[in-house]
C-alpha cells in the first residue's frame, strides 16, 4: 500500500507542476480531485505513511495554531523605492561608480501581495516565513502548504538546501469571488487583493486558508550552491524544479532598456489577472550583487520603480492637528469621502506648515489626493479653478492642541514640535506604545490598553509598567483576572529583552533599530554610553552628529535620568550579552573593508577579523585602516582608498597580519 500512496503523490505532484509551472494541464479538475480524494482516504486508513509534504496538505487542517517566530538566515530587507526616471538614472550611476565591469539588469514585475521566504532541504519544503521585521517572521508553513502553486517536493537538479523568496497574492477573479461570498453573508468586503492575501496568510486555521485559493510567484534564490552567476538564469532554472516563475521577467543591457520595459507595463498592467504596483530592477550578476552589498535597510544592487499613484479630487472640509510620540505636530485634512485605490478616503496627510504654504491650500478648496505607497493618503495639489473667493488661507496653530504648550520649530526642521515631553498626553501614550511594541519590549498590550491604563492613572511613563500588579488592574474594562495576569507576566518577561532592543524602546530621537545595535556593539553598557562624549559617539561606524547630539541631550535631561534609574531598578537589560572572547587581539582597534572575491568565502574573512579583535565597516571612510582587496574589486573603491590614504592589502597580506608577520 505504501507504493500505491507514493505513486499517487508522484502523480498529483506532476499534475501540480504541469498546471502551475508549465501552464499545461493534462487532466480535468474533476479527475484531479478524484485522485486527491483517493490519496486522502488511503493516508487516513494508513496513518503510518503520512507525510507533511504530501499533496494532501493542500486541503489544510481545521485546527487553530498560533504562529511561532523564526529568525531569517539572511535578513529579509525591503527595496528602496523610486518614482521617476531621474531617480532610476541616479541608481544606475551609483551602480556604475561602484563596479567598473560590464553588467546587465533584470526587470521584474513588482507583485502587490505578501512577501514570503521558503526554505527547502533535500527537495522538500521545510518552513515558510513572513517578512516580519526583516530579521524574524511568522512561521506560516501550515498555511503555505495549502497553496497549490508552491511545490512541496521538488523535481530536477536542485541545491541540497536553499531559500527562495516570492510574493503570495490573490488573482482578480478569486478576489472578486471572495468578496461576493462575503457580501452574501453580511461580512465586510476586503479593500483590495493585497490586504486579502496578507490576512488570509495569517489565518489560524489552514483549512480556511485552503479555501481562499492563494497563489504565489517566486523571484529570488539564496544558496551557496546556485547553478549560475546570473540571477535571471537561476530563477528560470528554479522553474524546472517546480516553482511558479513570472513569464514577464527579462534582462536589460542598460538603463534605456529598463525604461522601455517600464513604459510597456505602465500601458499593459491593467490587462494582467493580478495586481502589480511597479517594476523591480536588479543587477543580474550575483558576484556583482555581493560586491555592491547592502545598506542597513536595502540592497544596493536593486531598486523598485513605483507606478504613478491614482489621483482624485475632493473637497477639503477641515484640518486636525495630531501630536506624535516625539512631539511632532502633523496637520491632517478631513475630506469629503472619495473612493481611491479600492478604499474610501476621508483623511489625508498635509505633512507640515511648509507643505501647506507651498501648495497654497485653503479651507473649502478642491484638492488632489493621492495614495501611492503610503498608508495615509496625501494631498499633492489644489484645483484652483474651483476655488471660491472667500476660501481662507490656513494659519498653522501656535499651541499644542492637546496640552496648550507653545509649539517650537527648530532651525533646519520642517515640523513644529510640542516641547512638553513629560505632560503632553499623546506623547506619553505614544512613548509607551513604542516601548511595548513587538520590535521593542514585545509586551502583549496595544494602543487601547495603554489608553485605558493611562486614563485610570496607572501609567505616566514607561517605568510605571513595572510597578503594575494584577490586583490593581483586575476589574478594569477588558481585564478579567486571567487577562490581568497575562499582562503582568508579559511585562515580567520583557525584562529578558536584550540591551539593543531596550535602547531602541526608549524612543530617543534618531535611534532606530540599526543605530541601537551599533551603539550597543560599541559601548556594551548603558553606563559606558552615558559617559561617552560627542567625539567618542561620532567615532562609532555610521553614527552622525544628529544622533550624537540627540543622545547627549537625552542623557542630560533629569527626568530621563530618573526614568533610566527606575528601569534599571526594575531589572531591564542595560548591558550587552558577553560576546565570545576573541582568539587574539592582533587586530585590536583596526577597521577593515573587505571587497572583491577571494580563495576564502568573504564572510569567513570578516569572521576572522572579528575573532582577532578587528571591526568590519560597510564602506570606506577616513576611519578605515585597511581595504582587503580581492579579484575584481571595484575601481571606485580602490580610488577612494588611495585618496583617503587607506592601506590596500591582499588576502595573503591579511593572513600574514594574523600570523603577526605584517606590520
Amino acid at each position: 500500500m505504501k507504493e500505491k500512496i507514493e505513486a499517487l503523490r508522484w502523480e498529483l505532484n506532476q499534475h501540480n507542476y504541469l498546471y502551475y509551472a508549465e501552464n499545461q494541464p493534462v487532466i480535468s479538475d474533476f479527475n484531479y480531485d478524484m485522485l486527491m480524494q483517493e490519496l486522502i482516504e488511503l493516508e487516513n486508513k494508513y496513518p503510518e505513511y503520512k507525510d507533511a509534504n504530501s499533496p494532501s496538505a493542500r486541503v489544510g487542517d481545521d485546527r487553530n495554531v498560533e504562529f511561532e517566530q523564526i529568525k531569517h538566515k539572511n535578513p529579509m530587507l525591503s527595496l528602496g523605492n523610486t518614482y521617476s526616471k531621474e531617480e532610476l538614472r541616479d541608481f544606475d550611476m551609483r551602480v556604475k561608480k561602484l563596479i567598473d565591469s560590464e553588467f546587465r539588469y533584470v526587470c521584474e514585475l513588482k507583485f502587490d501581495g505578501a512577501a514570503i521566504g521558503l526554505t527547502y532541504k533535500n527537495g522538500e519544503l521545510q518552513h515558510a516565513v513572513t517578512r516580519g521585521d526583516g530579521q524574524r517572521g511568522d512561521d506560516v508553513t501550515a498555511n503555505v502548504r495549502t497553496i497549490k502553486s508552491i511545490p512541496l517536493k521538488l523535481r530536477g537538479n536542485y541545491p541540497e538546501e536553499f531559500e527562495i523568496r516570492g510574493e503570495i497574492f490573490l488573482s482578480h477573479r478569486i478576489f472578486e469571488q471572495l468578496n461576493k461570498e462575503r457580501e452574501k453573508v453580511g461580512k465586510t468586503v476586503f479593500a483590495n487583493p493585497r490586504n486579502a492575501a496578507s490576512g488570509s496568510l495569517k489565518m489560524l486555521n489552514s483549512a480556511r486558508v485552503a479555501q481562499r485559493e492563494l497563489d504565489c510567484f517566486l523571484y529570488y534564490l539564496l544558496s551557496d550552491k546556485l547553478p549560475y552567476d546570473s540571477h535571471y538564469q537561476n530563477i528560470m532554472e528554479a522553474k524546472t524544479w517546480g516553482f511558479k516563475v513570472s513569464e514577464h521577467s527579462q534582462t536589460a543591457a542598460n538603463i534605456e532598456e529598463v525604461f522601455e520595459y517600464i513604459a510597456h507595463w505602465e500601458r499593459e498592467r491593467e490587462k494582467l489577472p493580478f495586481d502589480i504596483d511597479g517594476i523591480v530592477v536588479k543587477v543580474d550578476s550575483l558576484r556583482l550583487q555581493a560586491e555592491l552589498g547592502f545598506t542597513a535597510k536595502s540592497p544596493r544592487w536593486a531598486i523598485s520603480y513605483k507606478f504613478k499613484a491614482e489621483q482624485l479630487t475632493t473637497e477639503l472640509l477641515s484640518i486636525d492637528y495630531q501630536v506624535g510620540r516625539t512631539g511632532s505636530v502633523t496637520p491632517v485634512a478631513n475630506l469629503a469621502p472619495v473612493l481611491l485605490a479600492g478604499t474610501t478616503v476621508k483623511r489625508a496627510s498635509l505633512h507640515n506648515a511648509d507643505q501647506i504654504e507651498l501648495l497654497d491650500i485653503r479651507l473649502g478648496d478642491y484638492v488632489y489626493v493621492e495614495k501611492g505607497g503610503e498608508i495615509i493618503p496625501k494631498i499633492v495639489g489644489v484645483d484652483k479653478s474651483l476655488r471660491k473667493p472667500d476660501n481662507q488661507p490656513i494659519s498653522f496653530i501656535e499651541n499644542c492642541p492637546e496640552c496648550g504648550t507653545k509649539l517650537v520649530r527648530e532651525a533646519g526642521e520642517a515640523n513644529h514640535y510640542c516641547p512638553n515631553e513629560t505632560d503632553c498626553p499623546p506623547q506619553i501614550k505614544g512613548k509607551i506604545e513604542h516601548f511595548i511594541s513587538r520590535k521593542a519590549m514585545n509586551i502583549a498590550a496595544g494602543e487601547a490598553t495603554v489608553a485605558l491604563l493611562y486614563e485610570a492613572g496607572f501609567l505616566k511613563n514607561t517605568g510605571d509598567l513595572y510597578r503594575l500588579t494584577a490586583r490593581q488592574i483586575t476589574g478594569l474594562e477588558r481585564f478579567a483576572e486571567k487577562s490581568a495576569q497575562n499582562l503582568i507576566e508579559s511585562i515580567e518577561k520583557s525584562k529578558e529583552v536584550p540591551f539593543e532592543k531596550v535602547l531602541y524602546a526608549l524612543g530617543i530621537r534618531y535611534i532606530g533599530q540599526t543605530v541601537a545595535k551599533k551603539l550597543v556593539a560599541h559601548f556594551a553598557s548603558l553606563q559606558a554610553l552615558q559617559a561617552a562624549n560627542f567625539e567618542q559617539l561620532i567615532e562609532v561606524d555610521e553614527i552622525g552628529e544628529k544622533v550624537a547630539q540627540s543622545l547627549i541631550s537625552y542623557f542630560e535631561n533629569e527626568e530621563n535620568a530618573a526614568l533610566l534609574q527606575s528601569l534599571q531598578a526594575a531589572g531591564l537589560q542595560f548591558e550587552a550579552v558577553a560576546k565570545e572572547e576573541p582568539k587574539s587581539l592582533i587586530l585590536s582597534d583596526l577597521k577593515f573593508v573587505v571587497s572583491g572575491t577571494f580563495s576564502l568565502p568573504r564572510n569567513e574573512i570578516k569572521a576572522l577579523i572579528e575573532q582577532h579583535g578587528g571591526k568590519n565597516l560597510s564602506a570606506i571612510s577616513k576611519k578605515t585602516n585597511y581595504l582587503i582587496s580581492g579579484e575584481k574589486t571595484g575601481a571606485s573603491k580602490l580610488a577612494k582608498a588611495q585618496k583617503l590614504g587607506v592601506r590596500i592589502i591582499s588576502e595573503q597580506e591579511f593572513l600574514a597580519l594574523l600570523g603577526g608577520i605584517g606590520d
